[in-house]
């Protein structure tokens, strides 16, 4: 999976697209994402005592990895990601398909 906890990505489709936010979680098994502040509904819960009363929060969701586009800390525009191979082929490094720089 291309994307990793911390990168700052951009959403492409759904209904938070345009914003700008950062990961918070990844699930490589399904090819999803959690974002920080995005992809937010609504759970009502039912009262469990007296320390934990009711209400309704806001639960995030995970969000899949092809509506979004990682954005490079470079040159500060969204970007698609590549590898670069060492000469040893042993080290693998995401480089930013605009700048070439490395992520």
């Amino acid at each position: 999976m291309k994307i990793k906890k911390g990168d700052k990505v951009v959403i492409t489709r759904g209904k938070d697209k345009g914003k700008k936010t950062s990961v918070e979680k990844v699930f490589p098994g399904e090819a999803k994402v959690l974002l920080t502040g995005a992809n937010l509904f609504k759970k009502h819960l039912k009262p469990r005592g007296e320390g934990k009363p009711g209400g309704i929060i806001d639960v995030g969701r995970p969000l899949s990895v092809s509506s979004l586009a990682l954005i490079c800390p470079k040159c500060n525009q969204p970007t698609r990601i590549g590898y670069l191979l060492s000469k040893n082929n042993k080290e693998k490094t995401r480089i930013c398909r605009k700048c070439k720089n490395q992520i």
